[in-house]
């Protein structure tokens, strides 16, 4: 029986978001990025489980095969999932790190002050392809480390057991229906509308 995977709602309604989220994104956006992006890769999620169900493994191999091609697909769309999850979550906030004070602290022990790390995300994310990442992870599995990382797609340059904390979504389509190529300006708008509160409570979640 093929696994279901759930579009998971965001902490605020569609209308909510329009306001909440416009220093990052235009209400449009907000809308089709969501509604229509995000809820696709769930979407296919669901459908390549049900085309694995009797994908013909014998005809496995390097090259090209169907059952090869479903397997990509699923990590393709995962990840897209998760960092969306992820994205949404943390933003509609006043990117007050102080009402965040255990990850305050963790990140101020890890790159020496907020500053610090701030640049390094926003290096991270300017420096990742079109379609691509910034995320801070905790490197839960090897060196219990959080890192900035910066991800192409979904999937490449993501660590084995990284938990995602924070993920800026720089494919194009995330601002360039308010920014233009700004991407600078976006990721300076997402910094500031971070929401502290529901990022520390992740961070105790899942590191604490």
């Amino acid at each position: 029986m093929a696994y279901e995977w759930k579009f998971n709602p965001r902490p605020y309604s569609d209308e909510e978001a329009k306001e909440l989220l416009s220093p990052v994104v235009s209400p449009e956006t907000s809308d089709w990025h969501y509604n229509t992006h995000h809820k696709g890769y769930v979407t296919f999620l669901n459908k390549i489980e049900g085309e694995l169900e009797s994908a013909d493994r014998s005809g496995a191999n390097g090259n090209y095969s169907h059952v090869g091609e479903l397997k990509r697909r699923l990590t393709w769309n995962h990840g897209g999932t998760v960092l969306h999850d992820v994205y949404w979550e943390v933003l509609g906030g006043d990117g007050d790190p102080s009402k965040g004070p255990e990850i305050l602290a963790a990140i101020e022990k890890e790159f020496g002050s907020f500053d610090n790390w701030k640049a390094d995300f926003k290096a991270a994310c300017i420096a990742a392809k079109l379609s691509g990442w910034g995320v801070l992870t905790h490197d839960q599995l090897y060196s219990g480390r959080l890192l900035n990382v910066l991800v192409d797609e979904h999937h490449y340059g993501a660590i084995w057991g990284g938990i995602p904390l924070i993920s800026c979504d720089v494919f194009e389509h995330a601002y360039y229906h308010k920014d233009g190529p700004g991407r600078a300006k976006y990721v300076d708008n997402f910094l500031s509308n971070l929401h502290w509160g529901r990022i520390n409570e992740r961070f105790k979640k899942f590191v604490r």
